[in-house]
């Protein structure tokens, strides 16, 4: 049996398997792509690759409600926010589209010794593989091939085993969008042919978005062949409330930080709720409150806010990691019972330094709260961590902002908002988090070559 196949989480039934890459279709797709890289990828305009580019945004648009219905099959994303994830990876892809020239625009460098000019010509690299999660099927290849396709390079995307269906959605809209075969290519891959696909002289880099075991292995592939790699990986990102004029409006902000999209599988969601004393109870009790008026429902319906996590065994091992918590001192103050692969919203409490918990990443609806007397405290359980990925801080005083995202240890710092990613803001961490950066110019600059040209006076 093929390991690809969409298994509704919300029901447990197998909906459609798909067959795996035979070795011999393999090598057809790295030629294919290599072939695309040499004869599209460094002959055509940066104009001809922003107007393809601007043509899967509009396909993306064209095709939302067919492609938020595909993931809510896979992986239990609710409809409402499918449609968001959708129109997130159109504007990505308009983004790159209207911004090509000028980020791939020669960068005049000064001479200083002798006559002549200098500049940093970014070509492509070459051909490229990604390997990507099943929490943002869409979006997580957006961030990754559209920058990369804008400048040249050619994509081979070996997606999560329970996400073949949109994989093959997205291959097929870069086709309909006029990209010549071979320059977006799906594998229905192997992990062992993963590391073929590592080892061939043709992959100029990889592009990692999983768990820490899964980006530790391809990085060690990657670093025997000497190739370029990003990780993105997992997060246990900290909400710092230190003060606050409206903590309505800001349990509001951590409940959609953490609970109100994907069922709480997010990489850069807050994990752990950092509360100064003062506001602890009056933020702890209207946390749960909400959380208790909201239940899991289906996915498919519009008005579902919370679904099922990605799978029983999803929700099993938070079932277990929940057992782990509670036997290390940590106390349930909300939640805690899953039916299948729903789990309802948890609220943990209690949880010491000392408690693996408090080192975990909880890959669900859970939300990890701590009491803290003074911001060094705060800093310090905000650091406590071996990840760093994304972090947020809430606080009505200017002054603290400022000194509290310059000691927060994490690729991103979000100050009093949620929800504010955009397609030309970096996205990384530091730490267990992983290394790289996606979107806006950073994202272009990882599989690039800066060629610099030099010429006499």
């Amino acid at each position: 049996m093929s390991s690809y196949a969409v298994v509704d989480p919300s029901t447990g039934r197998t909906v459609k398997e798909y067959a795996s890459l035979s070795d011999s279709g393999l090598r057809e797709r790295l030629d294919r792509a290599a072939e695309a890289q040499r004869a599209w990828g460094r002959a055509s305009s940066v104009a001809d690759r922003a107007a393809l580019l601007s043509r899967v945004g509009e396909l993306y648009t064209e095709r939302r409600e067919e492609l938020a219905r595909i993931i809510s099959r896979e992986m239990g994303k609710p409809v409402a926010q499918g449609l968001g994830e959708v129109d997130f990876c159109a504007a990505i892809y308009q983004y790159y589209a209207e911004n090509a020239e000028a980020f791939l625009a020669d960068e005049p460098v000064d001479v200083v010794w002798g006559e002549g000019t200098a500049v940093v010509r970014r070509a492509p690299l070459g051909t490229l593989l990604g390997i990507m999660p099943w929490n943002y099927p869409y979006y997580q290849v957006a961030r990754f091939a559209a920058p990369n396709l804008m400048i040249g390079n050619t994509i081979l995307l070996k997606h999560a085993a329970q996400c073949p269906e949109s994989a093959a959605a997205i291959e097929r809209i870069f086709l309909d969008a006029g990209y010549p075969a071979g320059a977006y290519t799906n594998l229905y891959a192997t992990y062992g042919q993963v590391d073929k696909v590592i080892e061939d002289p043709r992959v100029r880099g990889v592009s990692v978005t999983g768990s820490e075991r899964v980006g530790a292995l391809i990085a060690e592939a990657a670093g025997r062949n000497l190739k370029k790699v990003v990780l993105e990986l997992g997060g246990s990102d900290p909400f710092l409330l230190l003060s606050t004029d409206d903590l309505d409006a800001t349990v509001e902000a951590a409940l959609a930080a953490r609970f109100y999209e994907n069922a709480g599988q997010i990489c850069c969601g807050a994990k752990r709720f950092i509360v100064t004393e003062g506001l602890y109870d009056a933020f702890l009790e209207k946390m749960t409150a909400a959380l208790a008026r909201t239940r899991p429902g289906d996915p498919s319906s519009q008005d579902t806010l919370l679904g099922p996590v990605s799978s029983t065994a999803s929700a099993e091992y938070l079932e277990d990691q929940l057992r782990r918590a509670v036997a290390g001192g940590a106390t349930v103050a909300l939640g805690g019972k899953r039916d299948g692969a729903f789990f309802e919203p948890t609220v943990l409490v209690d949880i010491s330094p000392e408690n693996e918990a408090a080192k975990e990443e909880f890959f669900g609806p859970f939300a990890h709260v701590y009491r803290v007397t003074s911001e060094e405290e705060a800093i310090a359980i905000a650091n406590d961590t071996p990840y760093g990925l994304g972090s947020y801080v809430f606080t009505t005083d200017p002054e603290q902002a400022r000194r509290v995202a310059d000691q927060v240890e994490a690729g991103m710092v979000y100050v009093n908002v949620v929800g504010a990613e955009e397609p030309g803001l970096p996205f990384g961490g530091v730490k267990q988090s992983g290394f790289g950066r996606e979107l806006g110019r950073f994202g272009v600059e990882e599989f690039v070559n800066r060629k610099l040209i030099r010429v006499a006076g």
